[in-house]
């Protein structure tokens, strides 16, 4: 299958969006990159309509179209009958003006190749008789039955889409003609590959708009009326029935969209309870008019109904019918790849992520799949990795963080702009002899600790960094460093229990301060002796000089 649908791997930032829109899981995740599996996909659009990051790109074939107009053979247009709705206004005479400006030898309806496959589906349920007829005009649903529900492939109507039925009349009529098919859809690109000769080439109706604007070339609103159209109906939800006689005995019809209904009604098939019924079905809910590269996609579709319907004439296009021959289509079995695990394996990935018993299996869909079992399938297929699992994430990293928060030789205390206590982990709780979390959590602050602090950080938005404080009801030094979170509105108080050192620092001060007193009296004790001796010594000098004095004297004398 060619890969009509692209991935931008830049722009993928790991969602899932499109794996839980994706109504057949044929997304594979890698190195937290989506991947389509083209062996598995049906090519419905849905993960190109969803992706919030526009990751998701078609496959834009306007140069492949432009060679062709630079061919010597004439490029006829068969526009999808959904055009209408696309382009608010605009008829297919004014289609065909912008369009033959652009370089196209003409356009026509595929309404047209809509109304003969119509007449075939009749013919077969008048002449073939067979139990079940599947309309085939959705690719998409097409191969929905041809990957995933082979059993019921004898009932999907072997008979070309009305884009095939349509290009091979024009070719018919133009022999050198090339064909170009323009709607909106994606599968129409890849129904064209598979069956080559027919559509040379697909444009969308959004890469039709691009086009049309970079070359400056404007639509104007004017709309055309043609009774003989009844064929425009087929891009609405009963569209189909409603150009059909549905008067075949003993058949029941009815009309399906949406791939999620569409695979309830084939398990209903599948389990035998449908007989004698005609199901018109499609992938895009709202049929055509609600495909994925529908320019208004996101618009009412009410409006895009009202638009079809009025448009559409009450009878059919005037045309000469093939033969049933050359109207038929062969559909195959597309086989999956994918292997499929044993309960042994499916268990053994389940413990792998948390899911030891039932209970622990929250099918909460986060990951894109529907239960956990189908999760567990899709990583043994190698399409889904463990990581994608949030609750699993989730208990993981709350589990690391609160073997961090909860070994921390530091108290932690977090607070909310309230100043109540949202969380406290066991070092605080010792610090501050707090038997247990439950006893604080949801309190005011102010039951264990001074709201000073914490109202001064609130206030000014400044965190205060390794304050020592003394909490004197604990008989506690700690280190107090406080910070306010401003994205999450909450404040984290972190308290390093210092009182061991605060008391050997007290300890060292007090010998210091004893040491010192000593030394005083020492110094004290010496000065006194110092002093006695120097008085001691004093008095003796003065005797001596006394003593020499007189015998100086006594000696002049003589």
């Amino acid at each position: 299958m060619p890969n009509c649908l692209t991935l931008k791997k830049s722009n993928c930032k790991n969602c899932y969006k499109c794996i839980r829109h994706c109504p057949v899981k044929s997304i594979r995740f890698s190195g937290n990159q989506a991947h389509i599996i083209d062996d598995e996909c049906i090519l419905c659009g849905q993960c190109f309509v969803v992706c919030p990051q526009n990751a998701k790109q078609v496959v834009d074939e306007t140069e492949k179209v432009k060679v062709l107009l630079n061919s010597q053979n004439p490029v006829i247009v068969s526009l999808a009958p959904s055009f209408i709705a696309n382009y608010d206004g605009v008829g297919i005479s004014q289609m065909r003006e912008a369009l033959k400006k652009l370089g196209f030898a003409d356009v026509e309806e595929t309404a047209k190749g809509a109304s003969v496959v119509k007449t075939e589906y009749e013919r077969m349920l008048n002449e073939d008789r067979r139990d079940i007829i599947i309309s085939s005009c959705c690719h998409s649903v097409n191969l929905l039955i041809q990957k995933y529900f082979p059993s019921e492939l004898q009932f999907l109507a072997d008979v070309l889409s009305p884009m095939q039925a349509h290009c091979i009349d024009i070719k018919k009529r133009n022999p050198l003609a090339k064909t170009v098919f323009i709607g909106p859809c994606v599968a129409k690109k890849d129904e064209a590959e598979q069956y080559s000769g027919i559509v040379d080439a697909v444009l969308t109706f959004e890469e039709l708009s691009e086009w049309l604007k970079n070359e400056n070339i404007q639509l104007n609103k004017e709309k055309d009326s043609d009774e003989n159209t009844r064929a425009r109906l087929f891009p609405t939800t009963g569209g189909i029935l409603k150009t059909m006689a549905l008067d075949t005995p003993g058949y029941s019809y009815l009309a399906v969209d949406g791939v999620e209904n569409c695979i309830n009604a084939l398990k209903d098939i599948e389990s035998g309870k449908i007989h004698n019924c005609f199901i018109e079905m499609s992938a895009c809910v709202g049929s055509c008019i609600g495909g994925p590269v529908m320019e208004n996609r996101h618009s009412s579709p009410v409006k895009n109904y009202m638009a079809v319907s009025q448009y559409a004439g009450k009878k059919d296009f005037e045309l000469n019918q093939p033969d049933a021959v050359s109207l038929r289509k062969t559909f195959t079995i597309i086989d999956s790849k994918a292997k499929k695990p044993t309960e042994q394996e499916v268990m053994a990935i389940l413990r792998q992520m948390g899911k030891f018993k039932p209970s622990d299996e929250l099918n909460c869909g986060s990951c894109g799949y529907d239960t956990c079992r189908a999760k567990a399938v899709a990583i043994y297929q190698g399409k889904a990795e463990i990581s994608m699992c949030l609750p699993f994430l989730k208990d993981k990293a709350e589990s690391f963080s609160d073997n961090i928060v909860n070994n921390t030789p530091n108290g932690i205390i977090v607070l909310n702009e309230n100043l109540e206590v949202q969380q406290i982990n066991t070092a605080a709780r010792k610090i501050m002899n707090i038997r247990s979390a439950s006893d604080v959590l949801g309190e005011q602050v102010i039951r264990i600790l001074d709201p000073q602090i914490f109202n001064d950080v609130l206030r000014t938005g400044r965190g205060i960094k390794d304050k020592r404080i003394y909490l004197a009801e604990y008989q506690k030094y700690v280190e107090q460093t406080v910070v306010y979170d401003n994205e999450y509105h909450i404040i984290i108080c972190l308290m390093r229990d210092v009182t061991d050192e605060e008391k050997e620092r007290e300890k060292k001060e007090s010998i210091s301060r004893q040491t010192v007193d000593i030394a005083d009296k020492v110094v004290d004790k010496q000065m006194r002796i110092v002093q006695e001796i120097a008085s001691l010594l004093g008095e003796t000098a003065a005797e001596t000089k006394i003593a020499l004095t007189k015998l100086k004297e006594s000696i002049s004398d003589e």
